[in-house]
């Protein structure tokens, strides 16, 4: 019978070592291999995701995991300090500053995206200001 207790969302990558170094290092979040080798990445929201190793990983294409920050600018400089590459689009996709921040100028939120060591696409975006 289907239920959704459980439920959780996974990806693939290329390194499963690289993986855990990045998600776990750099971006220091909570991540333990499980006995068949995948990652278990637990969100402190409560979420969890499993990534798992692909021969064929191709990255995606769209944006797998979203940071909300309460200062994007921060955040941004943070991630450079890491060694976090944040501008990864070019201007003709998305107009952005020379560190990679989309202004949504009421169109929608601040954001900027970055790769993981296998290219899948994360982003952080400015959290809404409280009304």
């Amino acid at each position: 019978m289907f239920t959704k207790e459980g439920a959780f969302s996974g990806f693939s990558v290329d390194d499963i070592d690289a993986a855990r170094e990045f998600y776990g290092n750099v971006l220091g979040l909570d991540v333990e291999r499980n006995p068949m080798g995948f990652l278990n990445l637990t969100l402190a929201s409560g979420g969890s995701i499993l990534i798992y190793a692909k021969p064929n990983h191709t990255p995606a294409s769209f944006t797998i995991l979203n940071f909300p920050v309460a200062d994007i600018d921060a955040a941004v400089d943070d991630l450079n300090a890491r060694g976090v590459t944040t501008k990864i689009y070019g201007n003709e996709e998305f107009e952005s500053d020379d560190r990679g921040i989309v202004r949504g100028n009421g169109q929608g939120p601040d954001i900027a995206w970055f790769r993981d060591p296998a290219g899948n696409v994360l982003a952080v975006m400015q959290e809404e200001e409280p009304a």
